[in-house]
């Protein structure tokens, strides 16, 4: 029980960071859309990448540095034309909250599925850091636990599962604020800043 509290400490000090994949969580939980495809895509991809950590993969991650490299440069380029997307919704959106027939809620309601899904997988696999934290860090910490490191891996995922569903379904807790087009031209406008941030992070190899 202790490794499992150990594990699930560790993923949340990993994933409760403002970042790229966050940021674009909390908007989809924000629109009440595909809320649960998003989350289960974010929780699904850090259980791969927690499992391949624990399974030994992560001096093959050290070992090929060219793919890590190729993977920044894809991951920055995403990053920054989500980025971009954010600044203009920012300077010229007049989007707000409003109830939709559908029974989602947001500002282009019945938005198609597959963009959503490949902008969270973009966020998620093209960014070398997951891999750094949930690869080689996660599978360094959890080897130090000998045969119960799959408890420990146990508790991260744990940790990933309840981080997404609360950042996805809490994020409707501020549905009354952003009903006003001008809260969400602050959202998008702080996402804008957060997406440039990664990518310069990104691109400076940090």
């Amino acid at each position: 029980m202790l490794t499992l509290l150990a594990g699930l400490g560790f993923g949340l000090s990993l994933i409760v960071a403002i970042g790229a994949q966050n940021a674009f969580v909390l908007r989809q939980g924000l629109r009440r859309e595909h809320v649960g495809v998003v989350a289960a895509i974010c929780a699904v991809s850090d259980l791969v990448l927690y499992l391949a950590g624990s399974a030994g993969f992560g001096p093959l991650v050290e070992r090929w540095p060219a793919a890590v490299e190729v993977v920044r440069w894809l991951g920055a380029a995403v990053v920054l034309g989500y980025g971009a997307m954010a600044a203009w919704r920012a300077v010229r959106g007049t989007a707000a909250l409003t109830a939709a027939q559908d029974g989602a809620l947001g500002d282009r309601p019945g938005r198609r599925l597959k963009p959503v899904v490949l902008t969270a997988l973009a966020l998620t696999w093209l960014n070398p850091h997951v891999y750094l934290d949930t690869v080689v860090l996660q599978g360094s910490v959890a080897a130090t636990y000998g045969a119960d490191r799959w408890w420990f891996t146990a508790g991260a995922v744990v940790s990933s599962v309840a981080w997404f569903a609360a950042l996805a379904y809490g994020a409707r807790l501020l549905a009354p604020v952003l009903r006003r087009p001008s809260a969400w031209r602050v959202l998008d406008g702080v996402i804008a800043l957060i997406m440039l941030a990664v990518a310069v992070s990104l691109l400076a190899g940090s």
